[in-house]
């Protein structure tokens, strides 16, 4: 049987006890291999665009002449180039950026931290800001995904989940006879039609895994067709109109109703979906580890033959996983809907569920580890325009620094050796999902 795995630190004489702090490298080492895998990418990232910055002709030319000094004063300029690329990357997802202060537009807002002659170093609220809005849909799907893996299913489907929950919870916003509700009423029932959106999309691949064996991967691919094709359908039909709002210029639903739209904080772009994302990760944690049906779901991920041997009815597992993990990523596109677009337009999630298996896997599927995993994937997509216009380079080499982080997760052996840390041992790893053979 297929199976997707990744470290784990259990039963293992050797292995740190939750109480005891690491000893030595190795112990500290195997605990940091996630971020390791992220310092190793942008290391590789780095790498990447010095070669894509120099005159390699040039640079062998230099080195018949000169030899290393030519070559390094040939390469030196695609490594400042990297060295400012990721200069905007941090300073586009952080705010801290060191520059000169006359360069940033008026109407932004800064603080000045530390003034340093001509340059200063700064911090700009707006760029952090809009990287946490930015995250808040990465954390409920990254949890969306994450939830389906600790039952050993591989939940694909939370690209067309999102579109689910994202199209009742505008329904539910814009239309006529929810208008009149205060928001205390609205902004809640346009919630809970998100969930349930998503929690349907969800349950379907679910119940077909129970009760047919058809193999939830395949299941969800194809409801992620039927859900973004489904989208099109209802907001660019105009005979008859379903969803489409006429007057735009664009396809898009109309507006959802003041009374639906979350909370802003401070008049800021941040809104209060940033709580519900958080409060979704302690529920999911407290649910998994604190409650019977979560601990089915579990001892179901790690050995189904031994959970249906110990009375547990792995076919309601599998169905309440599947749901469950498709109510947080209807969730997900319902905060979208109501806190950040306000309408639901063809094309809008594309990709928010894919990077969400990224950020599950460099999550370890830990609910409160894939906040930081959020925070990083937000972050690099926030910074990226920023990294493109200040270093001349291609919005795709962020792109290209996801794939590697993924990759590097993925094999976390390369990590391992390129870091020193102890290989794996057999037996220390946690199944993810399962396959057919």
């Amino acid at each position: 049987m297929a199976e997707i795995t990744a470290e784990t630190h259990q039963s293992q004489p050797r292995q740190p006890s939750p109480g005891r702090m690491p000893r030595n490298w190795s112990e500290i080492g195997s605990r940091l291999v996630p971020g390791l895998a992220v310092v190793t990418a942008m290391i590789f990232g780095a790498v990447f665009m010095v070669a894509a910055a120099t005159d390699w002709a040039a640079a062998r030319a230099a080195f018949s002449a000169d030899g290393v000094g030519g070559f390094i004063s040939e390469v030196r300029p695609g490594i400042g180039r990297a060295g400012i690329a990721y200069g905007a990357l941090f300073e586009g997802a952080a705010g801290l950026g060191y520059v000169n202060p006359s360069s940033i537009r008026a109407e932004t807002f800064y603080v000045t931290l530390l003034p340093l002659g001509e340059r200063s170093l700064v911090f700009i609220p707006r760029n952090l800001i809009d990287t946490i809005v930015r995250t808040i849909p990465f954390i409920l799907a990254g949890l969306a995904v994450a939830l389906g893996f600790k039952c050993g299913l591989f939940n694909i489907g939370a690209e067309g989940q999102l579109y689910a929950g994202g199209l009742l919870a505008a329904l539910i916003g814009f239309h006529p006879a929810f208008r009149g509700l205060p928001s205390l009423i609205h902004i809640p029932l346009a919630v809970a039609a998100g969930i349930a959106g998503g929690l349907l999309w969800g349950a379907i691949p679910g119940f077909l895994k129970a009760r047919t064996g058809a193999h939830e991967v395949i299941n969800t691919i194809m409801m992620n067709y039927i859900a973004i094709r489904l989208a099109d359908w209802l907001i660019k039909s105009r005979e008859p109109v379903i969803m489409l709002d006429t007057t735009a210029s664009v396809p898009r639903t109309p507006f959802v109703a003041q009374s639906a739209m979350y909370p802003y904080l401070a008049n800021t772009s941040l809104h209060f979906g940033l709580f519900v994302a958080l409060a979704a990760v302690w529920l999911v944690w407290w649910f998994l580890y604190r409650t019977t049906l979560g601990f089915e779901i579990r001892t179901v991920g790690a050995n189904p033959s031994a959970a249906r041997y110990a009375g547990m009815s792995v076919s309601r597992s599998v169905v309440l996983a599947m749901a469950l993990s498709g109510g947080l990523a209807g969730l997900a596109g319902a905060g979208e809907v109501l806190g950040v677009q306000h309408n639901l337009s063809p094309g809008f999630f594309a990709g928010v569920g894919f990077d969400s298996i990224a950020i599950a896997l460099l999550a370890k599927t830990n609910p409160f580890a894939v906040v930081p995993a959020a925070l990083l994937w937000g972050g690099l997509i926030n910074g990226a325009g920023l990294m493109q216009v200040r270093a001349d380079l291609s919005i795709d080499v962020v792109k290209i620094i996801q794939a590697f982080i993924v990759m590097f997760i993925a094999a976390d052996q390369i990590v391992r050796a390129l870091w020193r840390i102890r290989a794996r041992r057999r037996g220390e790893e946690v199944v993810f999902a399962r396959g057919w053979s």
